[in-house]
């Protein structure tokens, strides 16, 4: 298998800055929320999640352009049962189950999203990109804010706790 010659540093294919600069903002922003409340993951955590899943899909559309010729087989799209399973690990590592309540659920769900959005953004799905950032910031904030003014009574008796 031969490989093409590595890129000049000098050169800059100004739109993978882009997908890659669009990701690390959009998974700041997400992690805000997070950081804010002092959760354990937060913007960084969210920032370099969803840049490394933007980075890992313009990797791996890049491989497959470089090295596709006629009778090879490859699928790009395995792309996220590794990202899957990155954001498995790290989720895992964030719910915590103690006395009941199970803490820091949508923090996990939170870190998996910053992946989807990264995953959209290395592939260049402006669409999907702009109303998966708006759903999720408008899900974290102003139904964060109706949960607890409003919902959070009803869950102490469940023993739920998503945060």
């Amino acid at each position: 298998m031969v490989l093409n010659p590595a890129v000049p540093l000098h050169w800059i294919d100004t739109d993978v800055v882009f997908r890659l600069g669009l990701a690390a903002v959009l998974g700041l922003l997400l992690g805000l929320d997070r950081e804010l409340k002092g959760h354990s993951a937060g913007l960084r955590t969210h920032g370099i999640v969803c840049f490394t899943a933007a980075v890992m899909t313009v990797s791996a559309i890049a491989l497959y352009h470089q090295l596709a010729t006629e009778g090879t087989r490859m699928d790009p799209l395995r792309i996220f049962e590794g990202t899957g399973t990155f954001v498995g690990i790290i989720a895992a590592g964030l719910i915590v189950v103690s006395k009941g309540e199970v803490r820091n659920l949508t923090t996990a769900v939170h870190i998996w999203l910053a992946a989807i959005i990264g995953i959209a953004c290395g592939a260049g799905q402006w669409p999907l990109v702009l109303v998966a950032a708006l759903v999720a910031v408008v899900m974290l904030t102003v139904l964060g804010v109706a949960e607890e003014r409003w919902l959070k009574h009803r869950d102490r008796g469940s023993g739920m706790d998503a945060e």
